[in-house]
């Protein structure tokens, strides 16, 4: 208990300093942050380059951000139809913009174009860490102009409540006449509660924060996974113990959550998975320091055929945040985000994990090693002794 009070006064003294010794700092939180005093929301903002080193400036950065983000939720969640006049009273526009009109830069036009990926989107954040009933419970601070009557922007919620979403596209045929194309696609909201008016569940705030990122990304938008690297970086900001930093949880995830897929975004680019930017090169790289560490199980894994793209790809791509339970997850992200060669500690992380499986690989077949690596047992083999042994790799 005295070492934590230690540990606890080492992080008060590093981040109350004028200016952050980054240095000193990575090597703290690379040993893992503190929850208590909202230790590790202020961390993973200064490790994710949210926050700047200089204290002085985090209020101001922080509001200017706040405004910002305040800004990309009325101009990216489009409720096509209406706009506001210059003193602000909301005016019905469907005689110049309706739901035929052939202008692919119509408010409508975009209003389905985004149906398709909304529906997906949903589809994943309404089953973020199912094992915790955290998502699913009303966050103390909805969005008040989303989900209280803004005419001017509407909720996503409201979008896909129904079973069916409908996508239309204009299309203009041989004699120049005008019509819509319709696909009917399903969304996945049957079976779960909605809550009542009024309030938002902390999935529909993720997804949120998923479409404006798609929204102002297109060149990327959306990719299945991306809802399990925003979850645990939402959920350390909206169940930080501070209330003012729980009420700012949405727009301080956005940012960190864009800082952090702006250096792993190539992960998520099908066309680079073969290049030196991909995944792949991530794979080669883990399979390189197996055979460098434990050629005898690298050699094992090969003549099985076990390729890392039945398993490392979803550890590498996501973090390991579907190999271990949430709080486990965060231990191992205090120690990848304070690597300061930026996730080179995460091809260690997956090669301990194998090293840690070596003699139920070894003695092994296909099947059974095939099972074993899908599902890590994380119950038996703690994760501090996975991140101890990557450290020894690390050497």
């Amino acid at each position: 208990m005295a070492a934590f009070r230690v540990r606890l006064q080492e992080f008060d003294e590093t981040l109350n300093a004028e200016v952050i010794d980054m240095k000193r700092f990575r090597k703290l939180c690379f040993n893992g942050c503190p929850y208590e005093q909202s230790y590790r929301s202020t961390c993973w903002k200064l490790l994710l380059n949210y926050l700047p080193r200089e204290r002085s400036t985090w209020k101001q950065v922080e509001e200017k951000q706040r405004k910002t983000y305040a800004q990309f939720i009325d101009e990216m969640i489009i409720k096509p139809g209406v706009k506001a006049s210059q003193d602000g009273v909301i005016c019905d526009v469907t005689f110049e913009d309706h739901p035929l009109n052939p202008n692919p830069d119509s408010k409508w036009a975009a209003y389905f174009r985004d149906n398709e990926m909304l529906v997906q989107i949903d589809k994943d954040c309404r089953r973020l860490c199912p094992d915790l009933n955290f998502f699913q419970k009303a966050t103390e601070f909805p969005s008040i102009d989303l989900v209280c009557g803004n005419n001017k922007v509407d909720t996503l919620r409201k979008r896909v409540e129904q079973c069916v979403l409908r996508s239309e596209t204009v299309a203009t045929n041989r004699l120049g006449i005008s019509n819509m194309r319709t696909s009917r696609l399903r969304s996945n909201s049957e079976g779960y509660a909605t809550l009542a008016e009024g309030q938002e569940a902390h999935w529909e705030v993720c997804e949120r924060i998923l479409f404006i990122y798609a929204k102002l990304n297109p060149g990327l938008g959306y990719v299945q996974g991306m809802n399990e690297i925003l979850g645990p970086l939402y959920y350390v900001f909206a169940s930080d113990p501070s209330r003012e930093l729980r009420e700012h949880a949405e727009t301080d995830s956005f940012f960190c959550f864009t800082n952090l897929m702006s250096e792993i975004r190539d992960n998520f680019i099908k066309t680079l998975d073969e290049t030196q930017l991909g995944i792949g090169s991530l794979m080669n790289k883990m399979m390189i320091m197996l055979e460098d560490k434990d050629a005898t199980l690298c050699h094992k894994l090969q003549e099985q055929e076990l390729k890392p793209q039945f398993f490392a790809f979803r550890w590498l791509t996501l973090l390991f945040s579907q190999e271990f339970p949430l709080p486990d997850v965060l231990r191992i992200w205090d120690s990848l985000f304070s690597d300061e060669k930026r996730f080179s500690f995460l091809i260690c992380v997956a090669c301990a994990m194998l090293i840690l499986l070596r003699d139920d690989l070894i003695q092994g077949d296909f099947p059974s090693n095939m099972k074993l690596v899908q599902n890590f047992p994380h119950s038996i083999i703690d994760v501090q002794t996975v991140i101890k042994k990557a450290v020894e790799l690390a050497r």
